[in-house]
């Protein structure tokens, strides 16, 4: 073996056993486990303040109650793992992975998830108020009855995804998809709906009168009833009620 070679193995040796070290550390307050494999963890309960995920693997873990405020999970794959009833304010999942990911009733007050895949996840009775999932994938979640006053949902993929019983004042949905979404019932006022896609929406009895951006057009596609309240100067149209999708 050439020195050179030698030397490049030495210098990858000295790198990853640092690396390598630090997935050993016990959990705990701003543990750093960013780059770790940790599929299949059970922390429920712990306090896990400030601690950093960056582009790990935590895959089928449970931390259920789990004390997570601040914590660091942006690129980090996070798919049928359990948060229910964590506290995960200020937490950054930027681009994170986490199909069928469980939220409920956690509280993700300013959480950032941002570009992040949370696709079929579960978000009931969750508090996200001020939540960012800007350009997020959520397509087929649940947020039934979460608190998502003033998130920011633009640009997001929210086809199928239930809003029952969410509190949605404020909400940013600019340019997000909302085809077939359940949005039916909702207090509404002050939500932003300039660009959205409301193909089949359902939007039947719920209070769209102080939205803002909303256009003929797209109500004109959405599905509500007599009891949906509109901005002034829309009506609507001949084909709602909508019929049942078979």
């Amino acid at each position: 073996m050439g020195p050179q070679v030698s030397g490049v193995l030495l210098t990858a040796f000295l790198w990853a056993g640092p690396a390598a070290a630090k997935c050993q550390d016990a959990p705990g307050p701003g543990v750093d486990w960013s780059g770790c494999s940790k599929a299949r963890l059970v922390l429920a309960g712990e306090d896990l303040t400030g601690t950093i995920f960056t582009r790990s693997l935590l895959t089928l873990s449970d931390f259920a109650s789990s004390k997570m405020a601040g914590a660091n999970l942006s690129e980090t794959e996070i798919s049928r793992t359990r948060f229910e009833g964590a506290d995960l304010s200020r937490a950054n999942f930027t681009k994170a992975l986490g199909w069928r990911a469980n939220f409920g009733q956690a509280n993700l007050t300013d959480a950032v998830f941002v570009s992040s895949d949370m696709n079929r996840s579960n978000f009931a009775g969750a508090k996200a108020a001020g939540a960012n999932f800007n350009k997020a994938e959520l397509n087929r979640s649940d947020f039934s009855g979460a608190d998502l006053t003033g998130a920011n949902l633009s640009k997001a993929e929210l086809a199928r995804v239930l809003f029952q019983s969410a509190k949605a004042a404020k909400v940013d949905f600019s340019y997000a998809n909302l085809s077939r979404s359940r949005l039916d019932g909702l207090n509404l006022q002050g939500v932003n709906l300039t660009g959205a896609y409301l193909f089949l929406t359902q939007i039947g009895g719920a209070d769209l009168s102080g939205a803002t951006g909303l256009t003929q057009a797209q109500v004109d596609v959405a599905c509500g009833t007599p009891e949906t309240k509109l901005p002034p100067g829309l009506v609507a149209p001949k084909s709602w009620p909508c019929k049942e999708e078979e």
